[in-house]
Order: C-alpha cells, then structure tokens, then sequence
C-alpha cells in the first residue's frame, strides 16, 4: 500500500493536503476566507453556518521539550564555557611496530587524539603488542622520544612468527600497545630513579588535561501589529498552543510567533555548528573577520567527540540485534553508562519494535499484550518503550522533531542515508570541574546555559514597543513584540553519546 498527497494548496480544493506554511510575512488574499466565491456573496439575505472555532488538525505543533527531559539550565556570565573532562586510566596507544628492530613507534592514543611525544609508556613497563595476525608480549627496555624498544617474552609461532618474519609481511606493521604493568631485575631501581623525563623512559606518568569550549549565540525574533487592527475583532475564535483565545486575531499571530521562537531555541541548540572563518562565508554576516561565530550543537558534538552508528543493514537499521550489540562493544569501551534514553523517528521506532517482537517468547504467535491489565480481551500493545541487553537498559521514546514533516522530518525524507534517525543519550550526572566556578560539579551530561545577571536575564527576554497595548514608548501606531535569547548547549561526555544517522 503506498501513501500519497493528492494535492498542496487551499483547503477548498478537494483532496487537497492543507500542508501550506500559514504564517505569512505579507498580507495576501490566501490569508482569508473568500465569502464572495460560490454563491457566498455577503450582499444576498441568506446567513451562511459559520463554524467559529479554528480547527486543530495538526494537534500540538510545537517539538520544544526535549532538551528539558534530558538536561537542565544554568546561568553564565561569560561569553564562553570552558570545562574539563577526565582522560582514560589506563595507557593503550596505537602505532607502528617492526619486528627486526623490536620497536614500537606512538602514533596516537587509544581515541585517535594525535601524540608526538607526550605518551606514558616507560622503560620495565610490561605491555601487550597487538597485531592484525598475532599477540606479543613484550617488556620495554629503552625509551626515545616516540620510539620504545620493546623486546618479546617468547617467540612468536604459527601466523604471528609468519607475519614477523624478515621474508613475511613489511616490518613495520600497524599495531595496538597496551601498559598491563611492570618487572624489575633485582635491587635495580624503579622509573623514578632519575630526573628524567617520561619521554625517554623514566618519571611520573601524569594525568592529561583534556579542556572544551562553546560560546552562547544570541537568537532573536519579533513580531508587529498596527493599533488598527489589534482593536479589529475577527469572526474566527483563535486557539493555539501557548494558551491563546478569543477572537482577535493578533492574539494568535503573537502566540504563534512566541510558540516557534521557543522552537528555535531548541531546534538551535541541536543543530548549530560552530562557524569557519572563511572569504564568503557566514561570519560577514554576523561579525567582523576572525571573530568566533556559531556554536556546537547537539549533533554536531557528537559527530566531532562522541560515535555514530550508520546501522547494519540500511539506513533504518534495528531489524535484528546486531546494531545494538555493536553499540554496545562501543560503549563498554567509552565508559559503560549502564542507562541510555534513545530519540528516534518513527521508522527506526516501528523497526525496533519489530525486532523486539520477534525476540518475545508469544513472537511465534504473532501477539503480545501489555495494557490494561495485561489481558488479551482488551487491548493489543505492539510497541515497547524500553529493554535491557546485556548491561544496559534502553528507553525509547519518539522525537517529534525527526518526524515533523515541518521540520527534520522533511529534511530526512529528502537526504536519504544522511538524514538523524535517532541519538542515544546516557542518563545521570557527570562530575566536572567548572573553571567559571572554580569546583567541581554534578551535572547532567546535556545542559543549557544562558547568559543572565543580577541586572540582565536573558534566558527568554520579551519586551513591547510602539504606543498601542497599554505600553507607550513611542509614537509608532503599532506594537513591536520583541524576542531574544543568548544560550548555548554543553555536551559532557560526547564519547557516551550515539548519533544513529
């Protein structure tokens, strides 16, 4: 069965879909009801039934909301964020190893970050030599710069001893080292033993700071009414979604506009990017050259700091549980938050569902039940809100945002395989140290900050000019709603994030 629109205008066109935009920044005649069409005509005796109440056939247009279940807000005073975050425990680097010469060149550490010297592997350390045909074991005797000697236990057999052979594979080969611990020859000293550095195999391994930053944008909005038509009353009782009623229609238009700020705020702070100072580019329109522009947004933070998860076997991956179990590899390698909240659209939604379905012990017979009670008379449930692999416990949720054909909807729908299906989000507190503060706090990993004073909040800032609403401050015949924010999203932690793309 396919699904098709049979049309896009006017609600008066038969079989047509009403998926035109409303707002309007002109007044045009599309904006009314026509009553001289069809007969209609206000100058015959006849009153036509007039249905007064606008019709909500797109129920809550709104998608704010989601950034207030999985963080929280704090104010700041600065124009930028900087925060620390803890680097791994243990030593793993990845590099190149030859065989003949028995060393082990540093390229990277275990997350990619890119090393020259600043590694912590030292002479005596016991450390494991991983390849793509073979193990080794080795015991590190001689530390250069990058280069640590590394000579073997035992000898390699079989397909390891082939691969490190001078007539096998090319001696440096890519490979994995990692620091399991050390051993020392009798009465001979430890790493302290000399005042030099870690570098060249001696001295103390310490932690490394690992700092980032984002900066608040300021967003805006504004709406207009002349004082004319603010005392205008309309035939159409108003609705909508910030609370609005009655029949003045500039009601409606002021709450809308407020209704879709609120949306930008959030749908900023998702997608927003930091800027790239470049000829043509947007930081002309917002600041002078080389000035900082944009910031990090939610998908972007992941995309540069945390994993993404193209999916098994297309792009709505979630048939069966291999995506999930290579999710989970990866996160049992970043940090193992044991309880994850997961956003999707709706088709990765339903194929989740799907899979957990199959995996469900009345799966054979095709049903399971779940509401009132449980009991098969009364209800069907075919959808799942949550489950547990292995250690880890996943709730999903729909997000309107990936769905709305007004919004990230539309946009997936035409991107295809590059479009969000969904992002997992860990669940909890991290502990950070905050230098604004100047101490280390608990904080959800997902936050907002905005700018705010004891003088100035400008968390959601609104303000009325013109002479017309009872607030007089100039002699404008109009009235000016003004909306402003400054706000930016903190994403601690992105490496126990997922972006499913």
């Amino acid at each position: 069965m396919a699904i098709s629109n049979p049309g896009a205008g006017h609600s008066g066109v038969a079989g047509a879909l009403n998926s035109v935009p409303a707002s309007q920044k002109a007044l045009l005649s599309s904006n009314y009801i026509d009553f001289t069409a069809d007969g209609n005509d206000w100058g015959q005796q006849y009153l036509p039934d007039l249905m007064e109440s606008e019709a909500e056939v797109f129920g809550n247009r709104t998608i704010a909301g989601f950034l207030s279940q999985v963080g929280a807000e704090e104010a700041m005073t600065s124009d930028q964020v900087i925060w620390s975050e803890q680097g791994r425990l243990h030593l793993s680097y990845t590099g190149k190893y030859d065989n003949n010469e028995n060393t082990f060149e540093v390229i990277t550490d275990i997350d990619g970050n890119g090393l020259t010297t600043t590694h912590g592997i030292r002479i005596d350390d016991m450390v494991i030599v991983a390849y793509n045909e073979g193990v080794i074991k080795c015991l590190v005797s001689a530390v250069s710069g990058a280069t640590a000697t590394v000579l073997p236990y035992e000898v390699a057999t079989g397909d390891a001893a082939a691969a490190l052979s001078d007539t096998g594979a090319p001696n440096a080969v890519n490979a994995t080292l990692l620091v399991i611990g050390s051993e020392f020859g009798k009465g001979k000293q430890g790493q302290g033993a000399t005042t030099a550095t870690v570098n060249n195999g001696f001295g103390s391994v310490k932690p490394t700071h690992t700092s980032f930053h984002n900066k608040p944008i300021i967003i805006k909005d504004y709406y207009e009414i002349s004082g004319s038509d603010t005392s205008q009353i309309g035939w159409v009782e108003i609705s909508g979604e910030e609370g609005q009623n009655g029949y003045l229609w500039y009601l409606k238009a002021e709450g809308d506009t407020r209704a879709r700020f609120a949306d930008y705020l959030e749908m900023t702070m998702l997608e927003a990017v930091k800027g790239v100072n470049t000829t043509n580019n947007a930081d002309a329109a917002v600041n002078s050259a080389d000035t900082p522009f944009g910031t990090e947004g939610l998908f972007a933070a992941i995309e540069h700091r945390g994993n993404i998860t193209t999916g098994v076997t297309g792009v709505n991956a979630a048939t069966d549980l291999a995506e999930f179990d290579a999710i989970l590899a990866e996160f049992d390698n970043q940090g193992a938050i044991e309880e994850n909240m997961m956003f999707v659209n709706r088709a990765t939604s339903l194929a989740m569902d799907d899979m957990l379905a199959s995996m469900n012990s009345y799966g054979a017979g095709g049903t399971s039940y779940g509401v009132f009670n449980n009991s098969e008379d009364m209800a069907l449930n075919l959808g799942f809100s949550g489950f547990r692999r292995g250690s880890y416990d996943f709730y999903k949720s729909d997000f309107r945002y990936l769905n709305d054909k007004s919004t990230r909807g539309s946009i997936n729908s035409r991107a295809a395989g590059f479009g969000v299906r969904g992002v997992i989000i860990p669940a909890g507190v991290s502990t950070v140290y905050d230098q604004t503060l100047g101490r280390n706090l608990k904080r959800p990993f997902l936050h907002v900050r905005y700018r705010a004073s004891q003088m100035e909040d400008r968390k959601m800032k609104t303000w009325i000019t013109g002479s017309v609403g009872g607030n007089v401050t100039s002699d404008l015949d109009a009235m000016q709603v003004n909306y402003l924010s400054e706000r930016c999203l903190i994403t601690q932690g992105a490496n126990n994030f997922m972006l499913m793309k």
